[in-house]
């Protein structure tokens, strides 16, 4: 896995199509853009906006809606059809607010109120740029991270995931002690079966136990064994793990919830590499080879008296902390790919991710690490209506993640021109609709049925529409 300095390339222009059949606009908004470094194509006509769509698509299209004419609306849903790839932003009058609406439905990304500020148009075309550049990366991302590989079932290949493999490779030819660190998800028994299976044991057995799972009684039974009448129900002897590892691995896991007692009886076991079966006179050797794990702060539990420290450091020759997904976020579109290549296989579909999910995704702090990330996508993959996963399929904490983000990008892309006298406020999708319904029934002389039709939405919609905004009296001033 060795890292090649590459030479970074000069990117590429984005390509801008202009289409307005206002001939000063036209010009001033291609002059603009140009000057801002945008490759531009410019055109009056829609049927020639197609053509010229036909002989390369464009990254961005800055479109008119006319006044009184679909035109426009139709060249927006058209192009998101072709190409869903590129961002539109649409120009209105401050009359046809209603064509906004429609735009942003068809597929619109943003747009402009005439008459508009130069500052006002830059901000706009850098945002949807910014977005357009991102999309790219990520995919380009995804699919080179789909054909990477780690160690073993490891994946990953981050800076702190590479460092963990070059200490795996020798550890696992050791027989010391291993403890193993790291927060709850973070693959600490993945990293347990790679230490065996790279080992010269390997063919031998790889046998986990829970240590938070079971009482204290049946956690010593499990670990050392038993003799025949030992307790109420024992009506056969049976070798505990150490034994029956036979030169294989004992993996402990959650290690700092086992009791004092029986930590004085693992470390005496480790030390003498014998174990007491329960009811027993006599000791029995043992050969297994001990890796322990544990989410908790065992030198805190030491200082605390809550861990025996002979213990710990005879269990600490050799400790592997490992990293939270959210120190290796480089790592999550290849983990993503790997649950859901798996996921696909299962389903007998082939799941993609949308780009809004894999941007949200990298972005959010996965605090139940790489479980969290795995159950997510199985998630998502149970609720997908088709085989891309969208924002809505996921989680509520990663939908709100991702509403969160773009509202932090909007907010940053507006910070100069809210702070510019001459910038013009951009009112929300929300408030568009509101303005819409309460015109068009105003214009109706209050004929809410008619203004349901007009609006092509049902009386239903409506009614429920008006009253999430709070609006009891549309004819009210």
């Amino acid at each position: 896995m060795e890292f090649v300095p590459q030479v970074a390339e000069p990117a590429p222009r984005v390509h801008l199509l202009v289409v307005d059949a206002d001939q000063a606009i036209r010009s001033a908004c291609a002059e603009i853009a140009s000057s801002l470094g945008y490759a531009v194509e410019s055109t009056g006509d829609m049927s020639q906006a197609r053509a010229l769509l036909r002989g390369r698509a464009a990254d961005i299209v800055l479109v008119n809606l006319p006044y009184g004419s679909s035109s426009g609306v139709d060249l927006v849903a058209e192009v998101k059809k072709l190409y869903p790839d590129t961002s539109v932003i649409a120009m209105t009058a401050s009359a046809s607010v209603n064509a906004a609406v429609e735009a942003m439905r068809s597929g619109a990304a943003d747009y402009l109120t005439k008459p508009f500020a130069v500052d006002e148009l830059s901000t706009v075309l850098d945002r949807a740029a910014r977005g357009h550049r991102n999309d790219a990366e990520t995919r380009v991302l995804r699919e080179r991270l789909r054909l990477s590989e780690g160690l073993g079932s490891m994946i990953g290949r981050s800076p702190e995931m590479e460092k963990l493999y070059r200490i795996l490779s020798k550890v696992a030819q050791s027989s010391h002690p291993v403890l193993i660190l790291g927060e709850s998800g973070t693959g600490k028994e993945l990293v347990a079966r790679t230490i065996h299976a790279y080992g010269p044991n390997a063919n031998k057995p790889f046998l986990p136990v829970d240590c938070g799972s079971f009482v204290p009684t049946l956690i010593e039974s499990e670990l050392f064994g038993y003799v025949k009448g030992a307790f109420t129900g024992a009506n056969h002897s049976k070798d505990g793990l150490l034994v029956s590892a036979e030169n294989g691995t004992v993996f402990l896991d959650e290690i700092g919830e086992l009791s004092l007692d029986l930590q004085a009886k693992l470390l005496r076991a480790l030390q003498e590499k014998e174990v007491r079966p329960v009811g027993a006179t006599h000791c029995v050797p043992v050969k297994a080879r001990i890796v322990a794990a544990t989410n908790r702060d065992l030198a805190a539990m030491v200082e605390k008296g809550a861990f025996r420290k002979d213990l710990f450091y005879r269990l600490n020759v050799v400790n592997l902390r490992l990293p939270a997904l959210r120190d290796r976020r480089e790592d999550i579109p290849l983990l993503a790919a790997h649950f859901l290549d798996r996921l696909s296989g299962g389903h007998g579909i082939k799941f993609t991710f949308t780009d809004e999910v894999l941007r949200t995704m990298m972005r959010y702090d996965w605090p139940g690490n790489v479980r969290e990330l795995e159950h997510a996508i199985e998630r998502a993959c149970a609720l997908a209506s088709g085989p891309a996963l969208r924002l809505g399929d996921l989680p509520t904490q990663l939908q709100q993640r991702g509403l969160e983000n773009d509202l932090e990008a909007r907010q940053a892309a507006h910070g100069d021109a809210a702070q510019s006298a001459s910038a013009i406020p951009i009112k929300t999708l929300a408030e568009i609709e509101r303005e819409t319904i309460l015109d068009t029934i105003r214009r109706l002389k209050g004929d809410k049925l008619q203004a349901a039709r007009l609006l092509g939405i049902g009386k239903t919609t409506l009614y429920r529409k008006l009253k999430e905004y709070g609006i009891a009296d549309p004819m009210a001033k």
